[in-house]
């Protein structure tokens, strides 16, 4: 018998990756291209339907019934846009609607990559078997998600754990998020890397 499948998208400063993940999360068929992510936003939106016309060129594709995405952040799930801090031609830009129509009208669902790292952990990884967890993500960005009471903590916009905006020290370094001195400024790989200076 023939499960269906989920198409899944990690969209962040860096690469754009995506995956048919079957039910019990094995990743069957993989794409993924570079991050354009000092262009247009629609320039970026074409990677992101490269990525996806790649999956959709295998006989699997036609098992797929849904798109999951994890967004580097801040993404709104409720209004269906992200504005990726390292992502800049993307400000409240219309991913799932961009999705929905490069799909042919799958259903898609949106969160931050933080939380969407949390889910995976939670369902098949590290904190597999946890009432309760806080996952970190420290790449271009910092972000993370919350599990409380066996459940995933999303929040209303898709957010809830991506702690890599807040402010930590009023007169620190500026982040590209407009606060001051936020965790991603000093602890992401990006801010680790500008304050070692070049080697």
């Amino acid at each position: 018998m023939h499960t269906d499948l989920v198409a899944a998208l990690d969209i962040g400063g860096t690469k754009i990756a995506g995956a048919l993940v079957d039910g019990q999360g094995r990743i069957l068929v993989r794409a993924q291209r570079p991050t354009p992510a000092e262009a247009h936003g629609d320039t970026v939106m074409r990677s992101v339907e490269a990525v996806l016309g790649e999956l959709a060129a295998s006989p699997l594709w036609e098992r797929a019934s849904a798109v999951g995405i994890g967004s580097a952040g801040p993404v709104d799930a409720s209004a269906g846009t992200v504005s990726p801090v390292n992502v800049p031609g993307w400000r409240d830009y219309p991913l799932v609607a961009g999705v929905r129509a490069a799909t042919g009208g799958l259903p898609v669902e949106l969160i931050g990559d933080g939380v969407a790292i949390t889910a995976a952990e939670h369902w098949q990884g590290a904190a597999r078997g946890h009432d309760n967890a806080l996952c970190m993500v420290v790449s271009t960005g910092v972000g993370g998600g919350l599990v409380l009471g066996g459940r995933l903590h999303p929040g209303p916009t898709g957010n809830t754990g991506h702690i890599g905006h807040i402010s930590v020290d009023l007169d620190g370094d500026p982040c590209p998020c407009g606060s001051r001195c936020a965790p991603r400024s000093r602890a992401s790989r990006t801010g680790t890397g500008r304050r070692r200076g070049p080697r």
